[in-house]
């Protein structure tokens, strides 16, 4: 076992921590998207607006706002259009109720 250990450390070392880190960078990746909600672009709305309207529910100025969702959806020059589904950082209120078939459920 030694000799094994002696042959074959720095690649065992190197495996066990390459599991260890992409199991903490999944698990990451998981609780990221519980933490924001989606919203779709509805006719007339802009990111400023959006910053504004969700002011209360984030502690980013209006500018570090914008430049978040245009970085995490992908935007350039802050255009977005109508449909769009966008990402905003804005944690989800916990007694928002569910919808589902028509029937809110609490």
């Amino acid at each position: 076992m030694k000799k094994i250990w002696r042959n074959n450390s720095y690649t065992i070392l190197l495996i066990a921590t390459s599991l260890i880190l992409s199991l903490i960078l999944a698990s990451g990746l998981k609780l990221e998207d519980e933490k924001y909600i989606k919203v779709t672009v509805k006719s007339g709305e802009s990111l400023w607006e959006m910053a504004e309207d969700f002011s209360d529910n984030h502690n980013l100025s209006k500018h570090e706002f914008v430049a978040w969702v245009e970085r995490k959806n992908g935007i350039s020059d802050g255009k977005i259009y109508v449909g769009e589904e966008l990402v905003l950082p804005v944690t989800p209120a916990p007694n928002d109720a569910e919808q589902y078939a028509g029937i809110d459920l609490e």
